[in-house]
């Protein structure tokens, strides 16, 4: 394999799994930052030193959490910046939406109460280029697709999500469904499916309110029962390696999670070839 070779474009062609790579995290942090993002933003690098300890505190009240700068193209300077907290769990979901005069202002903000509670989904497009090459090739193109399509509050570019060599990215919240290699022609209606809850598994990386095995098992539970709905399966139990579902008329499912080498293929553009791990699942 070229060394040279793109990492979306190495991952595709030694068919790497898609399944159970979504980012675990069910409390979001989303922060408008207009203009060109630092390489890493999880830290909070390029925000303002008050605004960034007020995001570092959120991270570390919130368990299970992740900080993503978004910004939408074309969208007005002078107009005030937007941060969402989502909470992105299985059964429970919620977005609360806060308007800043300037990222600033964040640090005055009580993220655990403030904003108005919002019903729109968020459809976040990773385009971090700064983070990797294929994020704003692919990324880009799909949110071009997308925009003639979604409403401008609906949809934003976001940083990194995980997994460059899965792009192009699209994370939907506060349901957690992420979704990956989407080709741009096709995009809005994939997108549009997850939008009513409704899974096409061949791009499906995961529900991100699941830990990776979970989310192997809960494809494999999918996948052997033709499944197609976000609410058809509930978490019931994890047990170590072994998880159980109930599907809606109450019927319960088990599969077990193993974890195992994969191809050995960059994780990011412009990193050398290693094998990567693949976490699936079988159903008992």
């Amino acid at each position: 394999m070229s060394t040279s070779m793109r990492c979306a474009d190495a991952s595709e062609l030694a068919a790497e799994p898609i399944g159970a790579t979504a980012i675990h995290a069910e409390h979001w942090l989303l922060i408008e930052v207009a203009g060109t993002w630092p390489r890493d933003v999880s830290g909070g690098d390029g925000l303002s030193e008050g605004a960034r300890r007020a995001a570092l505190g959120w991270l570390e009240r919130s368990t299970a959490s992740r900080l993503l700068f978004v910004r939408r193209p074309g969208r007005a300077r002078g107009s005030g910046q937007l941060a969402f907290v989502v909470h992105a769990g299985e059964q429970a979901s919620a977005v609360r939406r806060i308007e800043l005069s300037t990222p600033d202002e964040l640090a005055d903000v009580d993220l655990e109460a403030a904003g108005d509670g919002i019903s729109s989904p968020l459809v976040l497009v990773c385009g971090h280029g700064t983070r990797d090459a294929c994020c704003a090739l692919r990324g880009t193109a799909v949110y071009s697709r997308l925009a003639d399509h979604l409403g401008d509050d609906e949809l934003w570019i976001s940083s990194h999500q995980g997994g460059h060599r899965f792009a192009a990215n699209v994370l939907v919240l506060p349901s957690g469904i992420q979704l990956g290699r989407i080709p741009a022609g096709s995009a809005p209606s994939i997108v549009a499916k997850a939008l009513t809850g409704r899974i096409e598994l061949v791009y499906y990386r995961g529900r991100v309110a699941y830990p990776a095995p979970v989310q192997a098992a809960e494809r494999a539970i999918r996948e052997k029962e033709r499944l197609e709905l976000a609410t058809d399966l509930q978490l019931v139990d994890v047990d170590g390696d072994t998880v159980r579902f109930r599907d809606l008329d109450g019927r319960e499912h088990t599969a077990i999670a193993e974890q195992h080498r994969g191809p050995s293929v960059p994780a990011s553009c412009g990193s050398p070839a290693e094998p990567q791990v693949v976490v699936s699942a079988r159903v008992a």
